[in-house]
């Protein structure tokens, strides 16, 4: 008996099966990556907990990300308020990094319980020391305890971000009531108000001491991440042509000899 279309017929079926597998693959691949690329856009620098009572000193962590590709994290400024002045401001070492805690007298004494506040602390900067950043991929929580907190709907607590590059990123654009972030927006804690929130997710977040997710993102990063959402849905519609087709396709098997 001739046994060469019964080894045809198998090579046909092997050829199918590796077709089908990476079509496949590419298919899972491609999915991934546009499902992950709008996560490479989320990062932005965030305040937790974002909600505390009147009259609390909460321990606030700025959870800091690198978003530039090739500059590293070397300073950061955080602006407190003037308006409803903070009492006391205490940080957290970072090893690497050195820390000032910034007092000015304030234009307007404010009349407090304790007293008329005439000075009080308006800015805190942490500063890396020379070869430390914080590279790209990665991020750095700035720690500090803050009080009293004022009896008032929230204070707005902006970031300067200093990159090695000499870039300034500045995260200082408040958050509409509407909880639609802007591009850059400001840390904020929230005391008498509800954190903006269309779903109420924010609340619970703030509760829990989290910090939620969102959708703004710097222009570059929009850029990259829109570009790799393209490129995976493109990937994923080759991937699948490809894969009807192998599966679809009947090679042609050898004739059999007389």
């Amino acid at each position: 008996m001739n046994s060469t279309p019964a080894r045809t017929d198998a090579r046909i079926r092997t050829t199918r099966t590796r077709r089908l597998t990476i079509a496949g693959a590419v298919s899972i691949a491609a999915v991934a990556l546009a499902l992950a690329s709008p996560l490479a856009a989320s990062a932005h620098v965030t305040v937790g907990p974002n909600q505390a009572a009147p009259g609390s000193y909460p321990t606030l962590t700025f959870k800091v990300p690198t978003e530039s590709a090739s500059a590293g994290t070397v300073k950061l400024e955080v602006d407190l308020p003037t308006s409803t002045p903070l009492g006391s401001v205490a940080y957290q070492p970072i090893a690497g990094w050195s820390t000032q805690v910034v007092t000015e007298k304030l234009a307007t004494p404010i009349k407090t319980d304790d007293g008329t506040v005439t000075e009080a602390p308006v800015k805190v900067v942490w500063t890396a020391t020379s070869g430390v950043r914080v590279a790209p991929g990665q991020f750095q929580q700035f720690v500090i305890s803050a009080g009293a907190m004022p009896d008032t709907g929230s204070i707005v607590l902006p970031v300067h971000q200093f990159y090695s590059d000499g870039t300034v990123v500045n995260w200082d654009q408040k958050t509409p009531a509407s909880g639609a972030e802007p591009e850059h927006p400001a840390p904020t804690v929230y005391i008498n108000d509800a954190p903006p929130a269309a779903d109420g997710s924010s609340s619970l977040l703030a509760t829990s001491g989290a910090t939620a997710p969102s959708s703004a993102a710097s222009p570059g990063a929009a850029a990259v991440a829109i570009g790799l959402g393209i490129g995976g849905l493109a990937l994923g519609a080759i991937a699948l042509v490809v894969a009807v087709f192998a599966a679809t396709r009947r090679p042609r098997t050898a004739q059999k000899e007389h």
